[in-house]
């Protein structure tokens, strides 16, 4: 796997992943950049992503619905705050409504992606800030905090083939 370290920090309310793969950076890159790829791998295998907007800069907006195979869904939405293509991307994650507006009230996730050459490979560190410790701590007792290691994981694939979801 992917994935060489998960660090959970509840009092500085931090999750960072740590992943490395044997593409270069602009490849690696492109998994967030390309919104066909990114639906390939954000998310859990049984609650595939669709994105319905995307806009990939500063100040855009990203949004998205993850379906489980019950028809079950849950909306999401991105505000990008900085990107440096190929190497870093600052948005903050929350919930969506129908129209892809913010969910009052609802907790959101600051997240930096950080991507780096190693060696002739590429290391990523996602570090996602909560906005408060009940928030953690509730995604953490759902699982949602491994569920998001394990979709680093499927970045592999998309990787070896580079093609989008079908």
């Amino acid at each position: 796997m992917t994935v060489t370290r998960v660090e959970k920090d509840f009092d500085a309310l931090t999750l960072t992943v740590v992943a490395e793969f044997a593409a270069p950076v602009e490849r690696v890159w492109q998994l967030w950049a390309d919104p066909r790829q990114l639906e390939r791998w954000w998310g859990p295998p049984d609650f595939p992503m669709s994105v319905h907007s995307y806009d990939l800069s500063p100040g855009g907006v990203v949004t998205y619905v993850l379906t489980g195979s019950g028809g079950q869904s849950s909306r999401g939405r991105w505000r990008v705050a900085a990107v440096t293509p190929p190497t870093a991307l600052e948005f903050t994650d929350g919930f969506a409504d129908r129209n892809g507006d913010p969910v009052a009230g609802a907790p959101t996730t600051s997240v930096r992606v950080e991507l780096s050459a190693d060696g002739d490979g590429t290391r990523m560190v996602v570090r996602s800030v909560f906005s408060s410790r009940e928030h953690m701590e509730q995604l953490a007792e759902l699982g949602a905090m491994d569920i998001f290691a394990g979709t680093i994981g499927q970045m592999d694939a998309v990787l070896a083939d580079g093609r989008p979801r079908p």
